[in-house]
Protein backbone atom coordinates (compact mmCIF):
# COMPACT_ATOMS: atom_id res chain seq x y z
CA UNK A 1 0.00 0.00 0.00
CA UNK A 2 1.40 3.18 -0.56
CA UNK A 3 2.28 5.54 2.42
CA UNK A 4 -0.04 8.83 2.34
CA UNK A 5 1.96 11.65 2.51
CA UNK A 6 0.90 13.86 5.53
CA UNK A 7 2.93 16.95 5.14
CA UNK A 8 0.74 19.21 4.61
CA UNK A 9 -2.10 17.72 6.19
CA UNK A 10 -3.52 20.13 9.31
CA UNK A 11 -4.88 17.84 12.60
CA UNK A 12 -8.23 18.96 13.04
CA UNK A 13 -11.54 17.31 12.01
CA UNK A 14 -14.13 19.74 10.29
CA UNK A 15 -18.02 19.66 8.82
CA UNK A 16 -19.88 21.68 6.14
CA UNK A 17 -23.12 23.43 6.95
CA UNK A 18 -25.17 21.13 4.67
CA UNK A 19 -26.13 17.75 2.57
CA UNK A 20 -23.51 18.86 -0.26
CA UNK A 21 -20.26 20.80 0.09
CA UNK A 22 -20.48 24.39 -1.39
CA UNK A 23 -17.45 25.48 -4.00
CA UNK A 24 -16.62 27.73 -0.99
CA UNK A 25 -16.15 25.34 1.39
CA UNK A 26 -14.57 22.75 -1.80
CA UNK A 27 -11.96 25.42 -1.99
CA UNK A 28 -11.12 25.60 1.76
CA UNK A 29 -10.57 22.01 2.48
CA UNK A 30 -8.38 21.67 -0.64
CA UNK A 31 -6.32 24.86 0.61
CA UNK A 32 -6.46 23.68 4.27
CA UNK A 33 -6.37 20.02 3.96
CA UNK A 34 -7.39 19.04 7.20
CA UNK A 35 -7.11 15.68 8.49
CA UNK A 36 -10.79 14.08 8.14
CA UNK A 37 -14.79 14.95 8.44
CA UNK A 38 -17.01 14.56 10.84
CA UNK A 39 -20.73 14.60 9.61
CA UNK A 40 -23.72 15.32 11.75
CA UNK A 41 -28.09 15.33 11.44
CA UNK A 42 -27.55 18.08 8.93
CA UNK A 43 -25.09 16.28 6.25
CA UNK A 44 -27.63 13.37 6.73
CA UNK A 45 -30.39 12.54 4.39
CA UNK A 46 -30.11 8.99 2.31
CA UNK A 47 -27.49 6.61 1.75
CA UNK A 48 -26.39 7.74 -1.77
CA UNK A 49 -26.19 11.28 -0.49
CA UNK A 50 -24.17 10.62 2.41
CA UNK A 51 -21.84 8.21 0.28
CA UNK A 52 -21.17 10.88 -2.16
CA UNK A 53 -20.27 13.64 0.38
CA UNK A 54 -17.86 11.04 2.17
CA UNK A 55 -16.33 10.77 -1.63
CA UNK A 56 -16.39 14.54 -1.73
CA UNK A 57 -14.39 15.33 1.15
CA UNK A 58 -12.29 13.07 0.41
CA UNK A 59 -11.60 14.25 -3.29
CA UNK A 60 -11.55 17.91 -1.70
CA UNK A 61 -8.59 17.38 0.37
CA UNK A 62 -6.72 14.94 -1.96
CA UNK A 63 -7.00 11.80 -0.01
CA UNK A 64 -8.92 8.86 -0.39
CA UNK A 65 -8.75 7.76 3.03
CA UNK A 66 -9.08 10.23 4.62
CA UNK A 67 -10.94 9.96 7.94
CA UNK A 68 -14.62 10.57 8.12
CA UNK A 69 -16.14 10.60 11.12
CA UNK A 70 -19.49 10.25 12.73
CA UNK A 71 -21.51 9.97 15.88
CA UNK A 72 -23.36 6.60 15.56
CA UNK A 73 -23.80 5.12 18.95
CA UNK A 74 -26.99 3.82 19.18
CA UNK A 75 -30.56 5.42 20.97
CA UNK A 76 -30.53 8.94 21.50
CA UNK A 77 -27.21 9.29 19.56
CA UNK A 78 -27.35 8.49 16.08
CA UNK A 79 -26.95 10.66 13.32
CA UNK A 80 -27.38 8.39 10.43
CA UNK A 81 -31.20 7.29 11.38
CA UNK A 82 -34.40 4.78 10.34
CA UNK A 83 -36.19 4.40 7.81
CA UNK A 84 -32.47 4.43 5.94
CA UNK A 85 -30.43 2.85 8.22
CA UNK A 86 -30.74 0.79 11.57
CA UNK A 87 -31.91 2.01 14.49
CA UNK A 88 -30.24 0.64 17.27
CA UNK A 89 -30.58 0.37 20.95
CA UNK A 90 -29.07 2.50 23.64
CA UNK A 91 -25.70 1.11 25.35
CA UNK A 92 -27.88 1.49 28.80
CA UNK A 93 -30.59 -0.79 27.24
CA UNK A 94 -27.74 -3.70 25.95
CA UNK A 95 -26.22 -2.84 29.66
CA UNK A 96 -29.61 -3.97 31.12
CA UNK A 97 -29.71 -7.36 28.60
CA UNK A 98 -26.42 -7.99 30.19
CA UNK A 99 -27.90 -7.49 33.61
CA UNK A 100 -30.43 -10.39 33.16
CA UNK A 101 -28.00 -12.85 31.25
CA UNK A 102 -24.57 -11.76 30.73
CA UNK A 103 -24.43 -14.25 27.57
CA UNK A 104 -27.11 -12.50 26.01
CA UNK A 105 -25.93 -9.25 26.88
CA UNK A 106 -22.79 -9.95 25.58
CA UNK A 107 -24.41 -11.56 22.00
CA UNK A 108 -26.86 -8.13 22.03
CA UNK A 109 -23.65 -5.96 22.04
CA UNK A 110 -21.91 -7.89 19.53
CA UNK A 111 -25.31 -7.85 17.19
CA UNK A 112 -26.27 -4.59 17.80
CA UNK A 113 -22.73 -2.94 16.70
CA UNK A 114 -22.34 -5.37 13.88
CA UNK A 115 -25.56 -3.89 12.16
CA UNK A 116 -24.08 -0.57 12.75
CA UNK A 117 -20.40 -1.29 11.38
CA UNK A 118 -23.08 -2.38 8.33
CA UNK A 119 -24.49 0.88 7.72
CA UNK A 120 -20.98 2.82 8.21
CA UNK A 121 -19.24 0.86 5.94
CA UNK A 122 -22.12 1.21 3.21
CA UNK A 123 -21.63 5.22 2.82
CA UNK A 124 -17.78 5.35 3.29
CA UNK A 125 -17.78 6.03 7.08
CA UNK A 126 -14.37 5.05 8.96
CA UNK A 127 -14.30 6.48 11.89
CA UNK A 128 -17.26 5.92 14.41
CA UNK A 129 -17.38 8.44 17.87
CA UNK A 130 -18.25 5.15 19.99
CA UNK A 131 -18.51 3.77 22.54
CA UNK A 132 -18.56 5.67 25.75
CA UNK A 133 -16.67 4.20 28.39
CA UNK A 134 -18.53 6.35 30.78
CA UNK A 135 -19.72 5.66 33.86
CA UNK A 136 -23.26 5.91 34.66
CA UNK A 137 -23.68 6.87 38.65
CA UNK A 138 -25.94 8.67 40.54
CA UNK A 139 -24.47 12.16 39.35
CA UNK A 140 -24.22 11.34 36.18
CA UNK A 141 -25.63 14.07 33.64
CA UNK A 142 -28.26 12.93 31.95
CA UNK A 143 -25.94 14.34 28.55
CA UNK A 144 -24.62 11.06 29.41
CA UNK A 145 -27.29 9.02 31.07
CA UNK A 146 -28.05 5.75 28.80
CA UNK A 147 -24.97 6.27 26.64
CA UNK A 148 -23.28 4.54 29.24
CA UNK A 149 -23.72 0.91 29.92
CA UNK A 150 -22.97 0.32 34.08
CA UNK A 151 -22.11 2.14 36.62
CA UNK A 152 -19.84 -0.71 37.34
CA UNK A 153 -16.17 -0.32 35.30
CA UNK A 154 -15.53 -4.07 34.56
CA UNK A 155 -19.06 -4.11 32.62
CA UNK A 156 -18.56 -0.93 31.12
CA UNK A 157 -14.82 -2.38 29.74
CA UNK A 158 -16.43 -5.60 28.78
CA UNK A 159 -19.12 -4.49 26.74
CA UNK A 160 -17.20 -1.67 25.57
CA UNK A 161 -14.50 -4.18 24.03
CA UNK A 162 -17.04 -6.30 21.91
CA UNK A 163 -17.91 -2.72 20.48
CA UNK A 164 -14.58 -1.97 19.88
CA UNK A 165 -13.92 -5.34 18.54
CA UNK A 166 -16.65 -5.89 16.10
CA UNK A 167 -15.67 -2.03 14.61
CA UNK A 168 -12.07 -3.11 13.79
CA UNK A 169 -13.30 -6.13 12.53
CA UNK A 170 -15.18 -4.40 10.15
CA UNK A 171 -12.72 -1.94 9.39
CA UNK A 172 -13.92 0.83 11.39
CA UNK A 173 -12.07 2.90 13.53
CA UNK A 174 -14.14 2.73 17.07
CA UNK A 175 -13.11 6.32 19.23
CA UNK A 176 -13.03 5.30 23.10
CA UNK A 177 -14.75 8.83 24.77
CA UNK A 178 -14.61 10.79 26.98
CA UNK A 179 -11.24 9.99 28.58
CA UNK A 180 -10.54 9.58 31.28
CA UNK A 181 -14.21 9.53 32.11
CA UNK A 182 -17.66 12.19 31.30
CA UNK A 183 -19.17 10.05 34.42
CA UNK A 184 -19.11 12.04 37.67
CA UNK A 185 -19.61 15.33 35.46
CA UNK A 186 -23.13 16.61 37.10
CA UNK A 187 -23.96 19.05 34.12
CA UNK A 188 -23.64 19.06 30.63
CA UNK A 189 -20.38 20.54 29.02
CA UNK A 190 -22.60 21.16 26.20
CA UNK A 191 -24.16 24.13 28.11
CA UNK A 192 -21.21 24.77 30.93
CA UNK A 193 -17.97 23.21 32.52
CA UNK A 194 -18.64 20.38 34.66
CA UNK A 195 -16.14 20.25 38.01
CA UNK A 196 -15.41 16.89 39.65
CA UNK A 197 -14.05 16.87 43.10
CA UNK A 198 -13.52 13.10 43.75
CA UNK A 199 -9.84 12.24 44.99
CA UNK A 200 -7.70 10.58 42.52
CA UNK A 201 -8.07 6.98 44.63
CA UNK A 202 -11.54 7.11 43.40
CA UNK A 203 -11.01 8.25 39.89
CA UNK A 204 -8.52 4.99 39.70
CA UNK A 205 -11.04 2.72 41.26
CA UNK A 206 -13.64 3.59 39.13
CA UNK A 207 -13.69 6.18 36.20
CA UNK A 208 -10.38 5.11 34.88
CA UNK A 209 -10.32 1.66 35.12
CA UNK A 210 -12.44 1.19 31.33
CA UNK A 211 -10.20 3.28 29.27
CA UNK A 212 -7.11 1.43 31.22
CA UNK A 213 -8.14 -1.40 29.95
CA UNK A 214 -8.93 -0.28 26.37
CA UNK A 215 -5.89 1.96 26.37
CA UNK A 216 -4.87 -0.12 23.42
CA UNK A 217 -7.14 1.76 20.98
CA UNK A 218 -6.26 3.50 18.18
CA UNK A 219 -8.55 6.48 19.20
CA UNK A 220 -9.66 8.32 21.74
CA UNK A 221 -11.66 11.62 22.78
CA UNK A 222 -11.09 13.60 25.78
CA UNK A 223 -13.27 15.30 28.14
CA UNK A 224 -14.11 18.77 28.61
CA UNK A 225 -14.39 18.61 32.20
CA UNK A 226 -12.01 19.86 35.10
CA UNK A 227 -10.85 17.34 37.59
CA UNK A 228 -9.87 18.94 40.95
CA UNK A 229 -7.23 16.55 42.39
CA UNK A 230 -5.71 16.33 38.93
CA UNK A 231 -5.86 20.19 37.34
CA UNK A 232 -7.64 22.69 39.16
CA UNK A 233 -7.55 25.20 36.82
CA UNK A 234 -7.93 23.64 33.26
CA UNK A 235 -10.71 20.88 31.83
CA UNK A 236 -8.88 17.77 30.41
CA UNK A 237 -9.15 18.64 27.20
CA UNK A 238 -6.68 21.71 27.61
CA UNK A 239 -4.76 20.50 30.61
CA UNK A 240 -1.45 18.75 30.33
CA UNK A 241 -1.86 17.00 33.32
CA UNK A 242 -4.47 15.43 32.77
CA UNK A 243 -3.28 14.37 29.05
CA UNK A 244 0.06 13.85 30.02
CA UNK A 245 0.15 12.33 33.84
CA UNK A 246 -3.43 10.16 33.84
CA UNK A 247 -4.52 9.76 29.88
CA UNK A 248 -0.74 8.98 28.44
CA UNK A 249 0.55 7.88 31.74
CA UNK A 250 -1.92 6.17 34.43
CA UNK A 251 -4.29 5.30 32.04
CA UNK A 252 -1.78 4.21 29.15
CA UNK A 253 -3.30 5.26 25.93
CA UNK A 254 -1.41 5.91 22.93
CA UNK A 255 -3.76 6.51 20.54
CA UNK A 256 -4.87 9.76 18.40
CA UNK A 257 -6.14 12.16 21.14
CA UNK A 258 -8.99 14.34 19.76
CA UNK A 259 -10.83 16.61 21.48
CA UNK A 260 -14.50 17.04 21.85
CA UNK A 261 -16.32 19.85 20.02
CA UNK A 262 -14.42 23.26 20.58
CA UNK A 263 -17.87 24.90 20.39
CA UNK A 264 -18.76 23.21 23.33
CA UNK A 265 -19.35 26.00 25.86
CA UNK A 266 -17.22 23.81 28.66
CA UNK A 267 -14.71 25.81 26.75
CA UNK A 268 -14.20 29.71 27.08
CA UNK A 269 -12.41 32.11 25.01
CA UNK A 270 -12.24 32.39 21.22
CA UNK A 271 -12.02 29.56 18.68
CA UNK A 272 -8.53 29.96 18.51
CA UNK A 273 -7.34 29.81 21.87
CA UNK A 274 -9.41 27.11 22.72
CA UNK A 275 -7.18 25.49 19.80
CA UNK A 276 -3.96 26.69 20.80
CA UNK A 277 -4.54 25.63 24.68
CA UNK A 278 -5.55 22.09 23.54
CA UNK A 279 -2.78 21.66 21.02
CA UNK A 280 -0.20 23.16 23.91
CA UNK A 281 -1.56 20.34 26.14
CA UNK A 282 -0.92 17.27 24.38
CA UNK A 283 -4.14 17.02 22.17
CA UNK A 284 -3.09 15.34 18.88
CA UNK A 285 -6.44 16.43 16.98
CA UNK A 286 -8.86 19.39 17.27
CA UNK A 287 -12.32 18.31 16.63
CA UNK A 288 -14.79 21.18 14.92
CA UNK A 289 -18.12 20.34 14.43
CA UNK A 290 -20.33 23.28 13.58
CA UNK A 291 -19.29 23.59 9.56
CA UNK A 292 -19.66 27.09 9.70
CA UNK A 293 -16.69 28.32 7.28
CA UNK A 294 -15.75 31.33 9.63
CA UNK A 295 -15.08 29.35 12.23
CA UNK A 296 -13.11 26.89 10.83
CA UNK A 297 -11.10 29.89 9.20
CA UNK A 298 -10.14 30.58 12.75
CA UNK A 299 -9.10 27.23 13.96
CA UNK A 300 -7.22 26.36 10.88
CA UNK A 301 -5.17 29.66 11.17
CA UNK A 302 -4.46 28.69 15.02
CA UNK A 303 -4.04 25.06 14.10
CA UNK A 304 -0.30 23.71 14.76
CA UNK A 305 1.62 21.17 12.30
CA UNK A 306 0.97 17.83 11.85
CA UNK A 307 3.67 15.84 14.01
CA UNK A 308 5.60 12.80 13.21
CA UNK A 309 4.25 11.23 16.24
CA UNK A 310 0.65 12.29 15.72
CA UNK A 311 1.16 10.42 11.74
CA UNK A 312 2.34 7.49 13.89
CA UNK A 313 -0.47 6.97 15.75
CA UNK A 314 -2.56 7.64 13.07
CA UNK A 315 -1.23 5.45 10.73
CA UNK A 316 -1.64 2.40 13.37
CA UNK A 317 -5.19 2.20 13.19
CA UNK A 318 -7.67 -0.02 10.81
CA UNK A 319 -7.64 -0.51 7.36
CA UNK A 320 -9.12 -3.73 5.97
CA UNK A 321 -12.93 -3.42 5.24
CA UNK A 322 -14.55 -6.29 6.11
CA UNK A 323 -17.42 -8.54 3.30
CA UNK A 324 -20.32 -6.91 3.12
CA UNK A 325 -23.40 -8.90 5.18
CA UNK A 326 -26.06 -9.86 2.98
CA UNK A 327 -29.41 -8.74 3.13
CA UNK A 328 -30.43 -12.28 4.22
CA UNK A 329 -27.71 -12.01 7.52
CA UNK A 330 -28.38 -8.66 8.02
CA UNK A 331 -32.31 -9.48 8.48
CA UNK A 332 -31.39 -12.51 10.61
CA UNK A 333 -29.33 -10.19 13.00
CA UNK A 334 -32.42 -7.92 13.13
CA UNK A 335 -34.32 -10.70 13.87
CA UNK A 336 -32.20 -12.19 16.79
CA UNK A 337 -31.35 -8.71 18.51
CA UNK A 338 -35.22 -7.82 18.64
CA UNK A 339 -35.98 -11.03 20.51
CA UNK A 340 -32.97 -10.09 22.88
CA UNK A 341 -34.03 -6.40 23.23
CA UNK A 342 -37.95 -8.05 24.42
CA UNK A 343 -35.80 -9.10 27.23
CA UNK A 344 -36.42 -5.55 28.78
Amino acid sequence: MQKVDFSDVKPVIFSCEGLALSDAEKNFFAHEKPLGFILFGRNVETPKQVSKLATDFRQAVGRPDAPVLVDQEGGRVQRLKAPHWYKAPSFGTLGAIYNLDPDKGRRAVSLATRLIAVDLTAVGISVNCSPCLDLSLAETSSVIGDRSFSEKPEIVAELATIVCDEYIKAGIAPVIKHLPGHGRGAVDSHIELPTVDASMEELLTSDFVPFKQLSHMSWGMTAHIVFEAIDPEYPATQSSKVIEDIIRGEIGFDGVLLTDDLNMNALSGTLGHRAKLAQEAGIDILLHCSGKLDEMREVAAACSPITDEIIRRIETGPSAIAPVSTEAEIDQMKEELAELLALV
